[in-house]
């Protein structure tokens, strides 16, 4: 068995904001500092109504060749890189599966997930299928995936090659301890080195919004309010003073 590298952790009150802030603005805002498209294309929520955020542990499936791989299932199991990915969880990682689309093999079924659930995982990308979906969503545990499939990757056409690697998920790069955050519009790659600089940003940009909904919903002008216009600084100004104030009081 290869020596499995792990990752280095960001630091969790960064990796929290984060997830406050949620997947649009951060992948609109990350567009500014040079980073055009960080949006894991194909996995879709498996349960709506839930937001994650944490460091990627990586999983890069290869196309199957026999004479590489030829293991079943239960006969040994370590020799299955899927189970090592697991081994490394720690309480928020995020794992993150480049399946290569596949539609036909699931990577990870009902017993793995809870797994990864009773590890303190925060979440799971799978460029690719789950098995299991009934007692996985039973689990009430985050997943992105493309979809479910009865069959497991033992029988068919991919397998899994290393952990803690470069991977492509959803058309994009994602680095081991990148950071992931997932909600109901998708899931995108932070990486890890921008993570405070895009905090900053998109921080300011959501604060803003929240000013500019409040506006709007009081029927405030379009123009003026989104995005923020030179008209409206001074009254956003002035309405985050007094937020700032109540919060300390």
């Amino acid at each position: 068995m290869q020596n499995i590298p792990t990752i280095k952790r960001p630091d969790k009150a960064l990796v929290a904001a984060l997830a406050e802030i949620g997947s649009a603005t951060l992948g609109g805002e990350i567009s500014k500092l040079g980073i055009r498209d960080a949006h894991i294309r194909g996995p879709v929520p498996f349960l709506t109504g839930k937001t994650i955020a944490g460091p990627a542990l990586t999983l890069q499936f290869m196309p199957k060749r026999e004479d590489v791989y030829n293991v079943d299932e239960y006969e040994d199991p370590e020799a299955q890189m899927h189970r090592h990915v697991l081994y490394q969880v720690e309480q928020g990682d995020v794992v993150v599966v480049d399946a290569r689309a596949d539609m036909s093999a699931g990577v990870f079924g009902e017993m793995m997930l809870t797994y990864m659930k009773g590890r303190g995982g925060a979440g799971l990308i799978v460029d690719g299928c789950i098995r299991d979906s009934r007692k996985a969503r039973e689990l009430d545990f985050p997943m992105w995936v493309r979809g479910a499939t009865p069959n497991f990757h033992t029988q068919l056409d991919i397998f899994p090659y290393a952990v803690n690697v470069p991977v492509a998920c959803g058309g994009r790069l994602v680095l081991p301890g990148d950071i992931i955050v997932a909600d109901d519009d998708g899931a995108v790659v932070i990486p890890v080195q921008m993570g405070q600089a895009i905090l900053d940003k998109a921080g300011a940009h959501a604060e803003w919004e929240d000013f500019s909904r409040l506006r709007l919903s009081q029927g405030g002008d379009l123009r003026k309010y989104y995005p923020l216009s030179a008209d409206a600084r001074h009254e956003y100004e002035e309405w985050r003073r007094n937020q700032n104030t109540t919060d300390k009081a």
